[in-house]
């Protein structure tokens, strides 16, 4: 099998077409779409104007697709070692050095881009981005590794809300909620793989609990971010408040249960929790700060 450095006269990496294909399956693009999507919504419900909604998305955009990239690049020696298919750098259809290319190419939009959305939003978002390249770097492999997600995840409201006119700071449940949505989004991402990362000396924080372990664990972050985000507010919950959280509590129980056969059950069970999660989220975004 060739490198990625040598994909540049013939094969699938020959054309722009196929590069830019390349480069668009290697930025991880369902979580930089989902996360950009959900931020650019939360902007809109927390009261931001048109034009700081697009700032604060666009912030967003080249924020996650340079993590995402830079995640490829750097593993991509690790992944052509184990013949793991699947991943463009590895097919051969874009280049490593392409990869570093744009991920370094997407930071540099990100700095004056999350900085016009204001001085400590910018800042706030930019600590959150500089964590996740950590990661990629090198907490993922250390008992460390939630942590990157906790503060990346936590930052990206907090910088919603400190775009809003007036700057304000936001509020302790919505970044509370955000870290804790982040841990679990950490151990969902790391479950599919972990088997597979162990072989590969991989012993982040989910390798450390074990396959059925992190499966168990991987509820009670998604439904701690469901009771702050129900209960945390000013106010009474409501209703539909306390019918999210049982929800959640329910569908949570369920994946661990079933997940002791069905791996993929646990998995399901934490994607439905964080969608309740993300549902409060933006029902509650005017209140963010």
């Amino acid at each position: 099998m060739g490198t990625p450095e040598q994909s540049t006269a013939g094969g699938p990496a020959a054309s722009w077409a196929g590069r830019l294909g390349g480069l668009a399956g290697s930025c991880h693009p369902g979580p930089v779409v989902a996360v950009t999507a959900l931020m650019t919504a939360l902007a809109a419900t927390a009261g931001q104007s048109a034009v700081g909604g697009v700032l604060a998305g666009a912030a967003v955009l080249t924020g996650q697709l340079s993590v995402g990239w830079c995640n490829d690049a750097f593993d991509a020696r690790r992944d052509i070692a184990t013949g793991r298919r699947g991943k463009p750098v590895v097919d051969g259809t874009v280049g490593v050095k392409q990869v570093w290319v744009a991920a370094y190419a997407a930071l540099a939009l990100c700095v004056p881009l999350s900085l016009a959305c204001g001085l400590w939003a910018g800042a706030v978002h930019l600590a959150g981005v500089a964590a996740a390249w950590a990661y990629d770097l090198h907490l993922k492999a250390t008992a460390w590794s939630w942590a990157p997600y906790a503060v990346g995840f936590a930052a990206l409201p907090a910088f919603v809300a400190l775009g809003l006119p007036g700057h304000p700071w936001p509020t302790w449940w919505v970044v509370t909620a955000g870290a804790l949505l982040g841990v679990g989004a950490h151990l969902g991402d790391a479950l599919p793989d972990i088997r597979r990362d162990l072989a590969t000396g991989v012993r982040g924080w989910p390798h450390r609990l074990g396959p059925n372990g992190a499966r168990l664990l991987l509820p009670v972050p998604l439904v701690a971010a469901s009771a702050v985000l129900v209960l945390g507010p000013t106010g009474p919950p409501g209703k539909w408040g306390a019918a999210a959280l049982t929800v959640a509590g329910l569908v949570a129980l369920a994946g661990a249960v079933l997940g002791r056969r069905r791996e993929r059950a646990a998995f399901a069970a934490a994607v439905t929790v964080a969608v309740v999660d993300t549902a409060l989220l933006l029902l509650r975004g005017a209140g963010i700060a």
